[in-house]
This record gives structure tokens, sequence and C-alpha cells, in this order.
């Protein structure tokens, strides 16, 4: 029997992002039984995944105790393939047969999260993010949607406040597009996000004048959430968790971007599209933006968000 210990990451979307070599290890070895160790908030992606016989859950601990609880709870077991896409010195503690760790490439310091992921694994092409979807988070799905309705779905919250476009904006772009003459007219407009979020989210529902809002901010379960968002005609949202998700649900999903950069962390696939706000984003920078305390996101105007979601909506139809 095969064993895999893959260790990815806390965040929402990252561990999103580096799904893809995680869904080709559970398709090239169907026996394996896989380890996924990760953070919290992460967890409950995995749950559905096939061939994942236990999740590891990383909650931080100062001192970064955290990875020694890793290294205590994967020790006795002797792995055959440890990948790990933190590039954790905890890695190379484990007894494997084959180890796969994350490095730094110079040269590739703007490739995709998607890119860096599959390097990993030496997979070309990579292998696009994957949801693992359960029967009961799509009838859950089914209570919080309406049936037979157009859904537009919206984030209009981030991880950090520098990363959000105005719910004023977005409030107007819910009305442009699901209004009258608008590219989905009658369409609702599902508003999504996490536990503190609510604030945002009321916002953007004070601001709406015409459009029909479900707002599923802080209510739902993650596999839950990616279940309604695979249910959406179209997803408009910031550079978040919920954008990486609507993108590897296969929803035609359109990234707003400022500050951070698109070539790195855009939403991924076919269906996908990045909208810039400004000039392009220096990740050099990136450390200094945990400062910023309001949106960096004012040079986006509504009305090129509107053309590109119509665009959008045209080239999925």
């Amino acid at each position: 029997m095969t064993r895999i210990l893959f260790i990815t990451a806390t965040r929402i979307g990252d561990a999103i992002l580096f799904s893809g070599p995680l869904a080709h290890l559970l398709e090239a070895y169907p026996d394996a039984r896989v380890t996924v160790a990760c953070g919290p908030l992460a967890a409950p992606l995995f749950a559905a995944a096939p061939g994942v016989e236990q999740v590891i859950v990383m909650a931080k601990k100062k001192g970064g105790g955290h990875w020694f609880a890793l290294w205590r709870a994967a020790l006795a077991t002797r792995w055959d393939l440890v990948v790990d896409m933190r590039g954790s010195i905890t890695s190379w503690g484990l007894r494997a047969g084959a180890r796969k760790v994350n490095r730094r490439r110079p040269g590739h310091e703007h490739d995709h999260r998607v890119r860096e992921a599959a390097a990993v694994l030496g997979l070309d092409p990579p292998p696009s993010p994957k949801l693992w979807i359960s029967d009961d988070a799509k009838r859950a799905a089914d209570t919080h949607l309406p049936e037979g309705r157009p859904v537009l779905a919206v984030s209009p919250a981030a991880s950090a406040p520098y990363k959000e476009w105005a719910p004023e904006r977005f409030a107007a772009l819910i009305d442009a597009l699901t209004g009258p003459g608008g590219a989905m007219a009658g369409a609702a407009a599902a508003l999504f996000g996490g536990p503190g979020d609510e604030a945002t989210a009321k916002a953007v529902r004070a601001a709406c004048r015409h459009a029909d809002i479900i707002d599923l901010t802080g209510r739902l379960a993650l596999p839950e959430t990616a279940a309604c968002l695979s249910r959406a005609r179209l997803f408009v949202g910031n550079d978040s968790g919920l954008m990486h998700m609507a993108a590897a649900a296969g929803t035609p999903t359109l990234g707003l971007f400022g500050p951070t950069d698109e070539r790195i962390y855009g939403p991924w696939g076919d269906r996908a599209r990045s909208i810039h706000a400004g000039e392009a984003a220096d990740e050099s920078a990136r450390g200094t933006l945990r400062h910023a305390t309001e949106s960096l996101m004012g040079a986006l105007e509504v009305d090129a968000v509107i053309e590109a979601a119509e665009a959008l909506l045209t080239d999925t139809a």
C-alpha cells in the first residue's frame, strides 16, 4: 500500500491553487493511502477527496510549534512519498522513500502559483486546481439558491482591506448586470464571504437599488460554499480564496486586482479572467501592504468591470 503525505497551505486560496498536484497523485495512485496536512481554514477542502484517509490540521502555534506537531504526528509512518508545497524543514525530518519539496527557482519569481505547484512534481502542463464537492454539499446548495434561475455570485470582501473594491462599486456592478437591459437581467445576486465579512456585505446590500440579493455571507461551511459557487453563471470578486474556489469549480470568474499581482495569483482556467486597477503590482512591496488600512483599488472603474464581465459572459455562453 502506497502512503503519501501531502503538505499544503494554510490559506484557502493557496490550498486550492496547490490542489492540482494532489488530484494528479490521487489519480495516478488510486489505491494509495493519502494524508493531507494543512491549516484549519483549508481542511474542509479535502473532506470529500477520494483516497484522502486523514487530514492533519496544523493550527498555528508560537515558535513554529505547529510544524513540530506535524513532525510528531507523521514520524511513526514510513512514507513512500512526501510532497511539501510549503518547502518546510519538517518534511526532511520524516522517513520517506521519495521527497518532493517546493523550492525557490531563480528566474521564476512571477510564475503563477499553479505552475509553481506543478513544478514540484515536474508536471507540464500544470494540472488545474481541483475541488471535491460531496453530494451533501450539493443538496445544501439547492436550499440556498433559486432553482432554474441564473445567479451572479459576488464576493466583496478579502483577507485585507487594501484588496477590497468599494461596496458601492460592487452594488453598481450588480445593478447594471442584473437590472433591466443588463447582461444577466433578472438574475439573482448572491453575496459570499466568511465570518467577519458581514459588514461589507451589508454595505453592498444597502447600496443596491434594484437587485434581488441573497446574502450567504458567514452562513455556509466551505464545502457548501463551493457547491453554491459551482452553480453560479458568473463570479466577480476581489483577490481572495473564494475567487480561486469559483475558478476551480469551473464557474466563469472575473478577479479584481490592484496591489497584488495577477500573474501570480490570478484565477486559473479557461473560464477565468482578471482585471487590474492602476499600474502593475510590485510583489516586492507586499510586506508593507499589511499596514494599509484602506482600499488600494480606487483606480478600477465600474464601467471597466462591467465591460469585462459582459465579455466573459459572451465568451462562456
